[in-house]
Order: structure tokens, then C-alpha cells, then sequence
């Protein structure tokens, strides 16, 4: 037992080791970084923080990287929760064939599909948007999303179904009141795992936008300079990146606990 709870330990603190040096790292002057190797700031500093806030391509940057996120989680979930109900629900021609093709999509790297974006962005006037960067990701977070609703959906019994009709309830009522909150678990998990993967792709993000929609992770890049890298700002912006996924997970932890219970995740 002590064993167990031994390696438990170890493994989150080898987990939360990085998070923790990144986090004060951004509270050290850049000479403390460089010049020695200390558990905790022996100067603390906010300038780090102030140079970001005080800085509008900053706030931007932040802001595209929420909006084309949020916005994608937006696009994914109504797409997705009918897909997974007809797989998990009918039988047609190709569907197993189907269902395994769409996580081929998430078999490939994204830079597979970089050209095509380019191209087809640029000749409808939606580079350098955030809906470019938004749509781009639908491409690999459908394909997950189906996948983890289509289990949950399968997990719950057919009869259901069947009980709804025969009092009455049309398709669209029956989704509404009574199938959409037996699956809220994986609601919560699909839209957990579609914000997370879309806010941490980095290459669809920098290759689609240049000024406009600028998301945070190509402004971080600015940090390196011929004059040197600026390792407080970098870690500032790497510690305010976490916020938004920590945020995420306190409001739909307890749907992602029961998910992982139940669910195909």
C-alpha cells in the first residue's frame, strides 16, 4: 500500500515539476534565470505580467486564441452529437467503414493538410481569421468528438427511445428533454477534450493568420531575438496559457469524472 501511494506520488510530482518551475520562472528577473538554478524567485517580479497586459498584441493574441477555440467547440458539438446519434442508433450501408474513416483523420499529422488550407483560405477570404484557425481544427476534433459521444450514446438503452415515441414525443422533443441529459457526461468530455486540442495546436494556428488573428502561441516566438530570449516574458505567457484549460476543468470536472467511468475516452 505504502508502495502504491509512493509511486503515486512520485509520478505527479514528476507531472507538476514542469508547471511549477515554468510558474516561477515567471516571477524572476531574466538575470536570475540565466545566471542560477533556485527553487523559488530570489527577487520576485511582476514586470513579466505588466509588460504583457500593458502590451495590446499581447491581449490580442490571447484573445484570438480564446475566440477560434471557443468558437470551434461551437461548430464541433452540434455537428457532432447527431453524427454519434445515427451511428450509435442505425445501421446503413458503410457505416462501420465510415466510422473508421473519421479517425483516420486523427491518424494524420496537421501538416499533411497545411496546403490546402493555405490555398482554400486564401481564395475564400478567410485567412487570417479566427474562423479559419476554427474550422481547420473541426477537421480532427469531429472525428473525436463523434467517436466519444457515439459511446456514451451506445451506453444508454434503446428503450429509451422506444418508451419516448410510444407517449408521444416527436424526434427533436424527445433529443431535447430527455437524450441530451442522459448523455451531459459526455457532452462535458467532448467539449473538455475539443477545447484542450484546439487551443494547444500550434501549426494550423501559425500557418493560417499572420496579423489579424494572431493567436498567442506564434506571438511567444517574438521572445527570440537577435539581442537574446526574453525567458520571464515566455514563461509569463506559458503560466497564462494554463488559466484557460484550468478553467475549463473546474467547471466541467465532474462531468469529465463520470465520463472517463463510462464513456469511451
Amino acid at each position: 500500500m505504502r508502495a502504491r501511494h509512493f509511486g503515486l506520488v512520485a509520478f505527479f510530482l514528476f507531472l507538476l515539476i514542469p508547471m511549477y518551475w515554468l510558474i516561477t520562472m515567471s516571477f524572476k528577473p531574466n538575470d536570475e534565470i540565466i545566471s542560477q538554478l533556485s527553487l523559488f524567485p530570489q527577487h520576485w517580479t511582476l514586470d513579466h505580467y505588466r509588460a504583457i497586459f500593458g502590451d495590446a498584441g499581447w491581449r490580442a493574441a490571447f484573445e484570438h486564441s480564446l475566440e477560434y477555440t471557443l468558437l470551434n467547440v461551437v461548430i464541433v458539438l452540434p455537428l457532432a452529437i447527431p453524427a454519434a446519434y445515427a451511428f450509435s442508433r442505425y445501421r446503413f450501408l458503410g457505416d462501420k467503414h465510415l466510422f473508421f474513416w473519421l479517425l483516420t483523420n486523427l491518424m494524420a499529422p496537421p501538416a499533411v493538410f497545411l496546403i490546402p488550407f493555405f490555398q482554400l483560405y486564401h481564395s475564400v477570404h478567410l485567412f487570417d481569421t479566427i474562423y479559419a484557425v476554427a474550422i481547420a481544427d473541426t477537421l480532427f476534433n469531429l472525428p473525436l468528438a463523434i467517436w466519444i459521444l457515439e459511446g456514451f450514446m451506445s451506453g444508454v438503452p434503446r428503450e429509451i427511445d422506444e418508451t419516448a415515441y410510444l407517449d408521444g414525443y416527436s424526434l427533436p422533443r424527445f433529443f431535447v428533454k430527455i437524450f441530451l441529459p442522459l448523455i451531459g457526461a459526455g457532452i462535458g468530455v467532448a467539449a473538455f477534450f475539443c477545447f484542450m486540442f484546439s487551443w494547444i495546436e500550434v501549426l494550423l494556428a501559425q500557418t493560417l493568420t499572420t496579423s489579424n488573428a494572431t493567436p498567442i502561441a506564434t506571438l511567444m516566438g517574438s521572445a527570440f531575438s537577435a539581442s537574446g530570449t526574453d525567458w520571464g516574458i515566455l514563461a509569463a505567457a506559458g503560466t497564462l496559457t494554463l488559466v484557460p484549460g484550468a478553467i475549463v476543468i473546474w467547471f466541467v470536472r465532474n462531468k469529465i469524472a463520470s465520463g472517463f467511468a463510462l464513456g469511451r475516452v
